[in-house]
């Protein structure tokens, strides 16, 4: 049975799960901080890397403003050079497109090149019910799949696993699915990668059908192009005799010269390296040479809805890179399986929910509040996507979301939270100046019964804890559980308003300033 990340819990539930596997902390740690050290070295060799990021979110902006008429000029140039192109909504669209081009073909499986936008519809499982097997060929997806795991990073899915771990899956595992390992494999790199590629080799040669996404698809001239770093991806579009390739719409690019700039970017921003060992474009059918069958599913799985949304609009320039996981605290901290979404860390925070629509599932719900708000991802982003701004963008569309089933009617009724009841006390509060004003004298009374009360038992000027304990309020991390690891300040011993008028002799703001100003003059 294959995994899938249908049934996760809610990432703050699967976080805690995570944060007590000391392994797994350790495999992270190390993976994440090579790769981000190594990124960090080859950005800093090019000066202008700022402009060239900037040159990306233009060109990606540009692209997403005229969308429909860049698909359209793709769709013209590969029917041209002898592709077929297809359209797929959905998942279910995109999934049976791919099963009809092998049962056409009489094809009992497939090998893949790693694709996101096929492990985002499900796409091996899809095949598996129709009799497919569909082969990773990519080294860590084939961990994955050998292990009956799921995926944990964009760049490197067994980010999880360390040497030991994979030399016992291809020992117990690799036999199951075709040829077996060594009976003497040990856990070198070298000897890992080795009884990987033979394994595969057999299914390179034997397949008639493969199966890839592709990084970029340039409307100018009908190309597709896949960056990868083992040979796996050349194998697969090479030689099988027919190619179906799943492309997300907003992998579109004007022009071959504005692929330039992206196969700078990316290397740079994903595996720490200048430029690709591999970098693949092929054009429709070339006779003779390659796949002499050529599909191309074009994919929106709700991209046209992202694409409506004025802020969120900004997450369909990502290239998957993965530079936000590496420097992400969460992240480093959790791995990838506690987001339960084939798009871990910070993008995939901001892409499953505007993919999948908020509203409707807690898991998904759950990954806006997946972030410390610290910025990093912004900061190494190669195509400047400014997530920490579009977290907070969708944190106010779950509220929101949620809004109308506190009390009230119908098969959407929920009991307020404890949290909901805060909030509306709050905006009682704080909607009207006189109320306003009396709490913020309660406030300072309680600041000096506190202050009075800590100085007699010699203790500090910090608070403890807000009531109620972890949890407390709700879905929405905050109230009691945030004080579970921060000390709440002690309230202030005086209000502004006190304070104004015992500095500026009752006089408002704008007597005051006008007072100033005359005395300057």
């Amino acid at each position: 049975m294959t995994a899938t990340f249908v049934g996760m819990p809610p990432f703050p539930q699967a976080a805690r799960t995570a944060l007590a596997d000391p392994q797994l902390r350790a495999n992270l740690r190390h993976a994440t901080h090579t790769i981000r050290d190594k990124r960090a070295a080859v950005v800093a060799e090019v000066d202008e890397w700022e402009a060239l990021r900037r040159k990306g979110a233009g060109i990606k902006d540009d692209m997403l403003a005229h969308l429909d008429e860049h698909l359209v000029r793709l769709e013209e140039q590969l029917t041209a050079r002898g592709a077929v192109v297809h359209w797929a909504r959905d998942a279910a669209e995109a999934c049976a497109i791919v099963a009809q081009v092998a049962r056409d073909h009489r094809a009992d499986e497939v090998v893949k090149v790693k694709s996101m936008a096929t492990a985002e519809i499900g796409l091996n499982e899809a095949l598996a019910q129709e009799g497919i097997a569909a082969w990773e060929t990519d080294l860590a997806e084939l961990i994955v799949q050998l292990g009956d795991d799921l995926p944990s990073h964009i760049l490197v899915p067994a980010i999880h696993r360390n040497r030991a771990e994979i030399r016992r899956i291809f020992l117990d595992r690799m036999a199951a699915a075709g040829r077996p390992a060594p009976a003497d494999l040990t856990d070198e790199p070298r000897e890992l990668a080795a009884a990987a590629r033979l394994h595969l080799r057999e299914k390179f040669l034997r397949a008639t059908v493969a199966v890839s996404g592709a990084n970029f698809a340039v409307a100018e001239t009908g190309t597709l192009v896949v960056v990868e770093s083992e040979g796996n991806g050349r194998m697969c579009l090479t030689l099988p005799e027919v190619l179906v390739s799943v492309v997300g719409i907003e992998k579109v690019l004007p022009t071959t010269a504005d692929l330039d700039t992206f196969l700078r970017l990316l290397p740079r921003s994903s595996t720490g390296e200048r430029m690709n060992p591999y970098t693949s474009m092929w054009t429709g059918v070339t006779p003779g040479d390659g796949p002499q069958e050529v599909h191309v599913v074009l994919l929106d799985n709700g991209r046209t809805d992202v694409l409506a949304d004025e802020v969120g609009r900004q997450a369909l320039r990502c290239i998957r890179c993965s530079a936000c996981l590496n420097v992400c605290p969460v992240y480093e901290r959790t791995g990838g399986h506690a987001y339960g979404s084939v798009y871990p860390g910070p993008i995939g925070a901001i892409l499953t929910p505007m993919l999948k629509g908020v509203g409707h599932d807690e898991q998904v719900d759950s990954l806006p509040y997946a972030s410390s708000l610290c910025g990093r991802c912004y900061e190494v982003c190669p195509v400047m996507i400014d997530i920490p701004e579009v977290l907070v963008h969708l944190r106010s569309q779950v509220v929101d979301a949620h809004r109308d089933t506190v009390g009230g009617g119908g098969l959407g009724w929920r009991p307020p939270t404890p949290l909901d009841l805060a909030m509306r006390g709050a905006a009682l509060v704080l909607g009207d100046g006189r109320r306003m004003a009396w709490a913020a004298r309660g406030t300072a009374l309680a600041g000096r019964v506190l202050g009075a009360t800590r100085g007699r038992l010699g203790g500090g000027a910090r608070g403890r804890a807000l009531p109620g304990g972890r949890g407390a309020l709700g879905r929405v991390p905050g109230g009691g559980g945030w004080t579970d690891a921060r000390d709440l300040p002690a309230p202030p011993t005086d209000t502004f308003r006190a304070w104004w008028t015992r500095t500026h002799g009752g006089r408002d703001e704008a007597t005051t300033t006008r007072t100033a100003q005359e005395e300057r003059r």
